[in-house]
């Protein structure tokens, strides 16, 4: 089965979304953000919206996807997300995959487009494998750490957007089509929501990790993503 066809139940947007301000535009420009949050937070959906929002801006932007990105990540992405028939993948392993791809990516991609002054918008980070990986699957955050800095390579988000929703709205936003990650069921996303709120709580101050409140219609998801944007970059 593809895993292409996996994705996040896409709303209908009723209105156009904001323009971004002059100030947003300038305060963008060579800088990485990353786009996260539970399954069904409605990330996907913003991410096409912001998109459209800074190309239309004139703002040349790189994106990428994790896992994945690259040829080499592709690949991986199909490992990771595909349901296995005969063997259960250890979370170790998954871990390691995740930073395998994200190395490749790094190197590969995200730091020359910001040596090129390029914003790069990524669609999940590592701030995902501290969630899934590290508070839903038990691996210490230390492991995850110190396979980080290999992987990275000092290759930082300046600020990792959180889309932030209860449970039961995300649940009804996914296609019933799950992924293997999407399938592990509700406990398991509830400490993955948790593990996305404990990093939110590490950054008081809000450089890092900025919380989105995604349980809205799009164009208001939409419009608090500007704001908290302009809270980090602007003011």
């Amino acid at each position: 089965m593809s895993t292409q066809s996996f994705i996040e139940a896409v709303p209908t947007m009723t209105t156009p979304p904001q323009e971004l301000s002059e100030s947003l535009k300038t305060a963008l420009r060579g800088k990485f953000l990353v786009f996260d949050g539970p399954d069904g937070s409605g990330k996907s959906t913003q991410l096409a919206m912001f998109l459209k929002a800074v190309r239309s801006a004139g703002i040349e932007v790189t994106e990428v996807r994790e896992p994945g990105g690259t040829e080499v990540g592709e690949k991986i992405r199909d490992a990771l997300l595909d349901h296995l028939d005969r063997e259960t993948m250890s979370l170790r392993c998954e871990m390691l995959l995740y930073m395998a791809s994200r190395a490749q990516l790094c190197e590969q991609v995200v730091a020359p487009a910001l040596k090129q002054g390029k914003l790069v918008i990524a669609d999940r980070f590592v701030s995902s494998t501290y969630a899934y990986q590290g508070t839903a699957g038990g691996i210490p955050i230390a492991e995850i750490d110190a396979a980080a800095k290999i992987a990275m390579q000092g290759t930082h988000p300046d600020a990792t957007l959180i889309f932030d929703v209860d449970q039961d709205t995300a649940a009804s936003r996914l296609n019933p089509l799950l992924d293997r990650m999407e399938a592990k069921g509700a406990a398991f996303h509830a400490k993955v929501r948790q593990g996305y709120q404990d990093l939110i709580a590490s950054d008081p101050d809000q450089q890092r990790y900025l919380r989105v409140d995604a349980a809205g219609k799009p164009d208001c998801v939409f419009a608090n993503i500007l704001d908290v944007l302009t809270q980090r970059f602007v003011r």
